[in-house]
């Protein structure tokens, strides 16, 4: 399999590899948290939010949410004021 380098002088994102490779994600949650990652950094994180930039619906959102929970990479803090 050919694998495709682009220069990186614009657009990217630098990520390490540690979730990448945890045989505990599915590829859905490893490809959620690295887009997560992606975003800028005043993002307002909601299950909502992240199925609205996504072709997958809030249930597959929240399932891959609720895994990475479970081993550490997400914490959830939910706000009683919506903020």
């Amino acid at each position: 399999m050919a694998v495709f380098r682009t220069v990186k002088n614009r657009n990217y994102t630098v990520m390490s590899n540690y979730h990448l490779r945890d045989k505990n994600l599915s590829l859905k949650s490893k490809g959620l948290l690295s887009f997560m990652l992606s975003l800028p950094e005043d993002w307002k994180y909601s299950l909502k939010g992240l199925a609205n930039v996504s072709k997958d619906g809030i249930y597959v959102i929240r399932n891959c949410v609720k895994e990475l929970e479970k081993y550490g990479y997400v914490l959830n803090r939910t706000s009683k004021n919506g903020q």
